[in-house]
């Protein structure tokens, strides 16, 4: 026999899950009067100023940012350059943005050989969601650019916390390290 409050509790559970999608959009209309900065393709990959940030311990993937290609721009877009290198040695390399405000990432260009970018076709801003495809911008914004809807201060703060976070330090942006 079921009880009243398994019932209830029940429910409550089917009621959080199914407005999950309807939260997904929260922080959507952060300002409907943004509009997008100016930007400009950054320099290739730089070797020496990758640096290497966790995404998830079920990927055997390596995940690095190019320190020297960080910017937060007027419009509190974080880019950067991200590439990822599989075991087997191949690498994909993309220069993108991530939008705190409304969780939101883009992608701007897509690296190839040669140092060269090819503008990526229809690029626009989607939702940031942490399944598998998205677990990297999802670790990006929510464990290094972002504080909620808030983006960094500037590209020192950015540096630190990916810096403290390979230290194994705290990546605290308010009272210290």
């Amino acid at each position: 026999m079921t009880s009243p409050q398994s019932i209830l509790r029940g429910g409550l559970v089917a009621l959080a899950l199914l407005s999950g999608p309807s939260m997904a959009g929260l922080f959507n209309d952060a300002d409907k009067n943004w509009t997008e900065g100016e930007w400009t393709l950054p320099a290739a990959p730089n070797e020496a100023a990758l640096r290497e940030f966790f995404v998830s311990s079920a990927s055997p993937n390596k995940f690095m940012i190019d320190e020297s290609s960080i910017s937060v721009g007027q419009d509190s877009v974080v880019r950067y350059v991200l590439m990822v290198r599989t075991p087997a040695g191949g690498r994909n390399v993309t220069f993108e943005g991530i939008r705190c405000a409304t969780a939101e990432w883009r992608i701007y260009a897509t690296g190839r050989d040669g140092g060269e970018w090819s503008p990526a076709r229809g690029s626009q801003w989607q939702p940031i969601t942490n399944t598998a495809y998205n677990r990297t911008r999802a670790a990006l914004a929510q464990d290094y650019f972002c504080d909620g809807p808030v983006p960094p201060r500037d590209r020192d703060e950015v540096l630190q916390r990916l810096r403290n976070a390979a230290s194994g330090k705290s990546n605290m942006t308010h009272g210290g390290t």
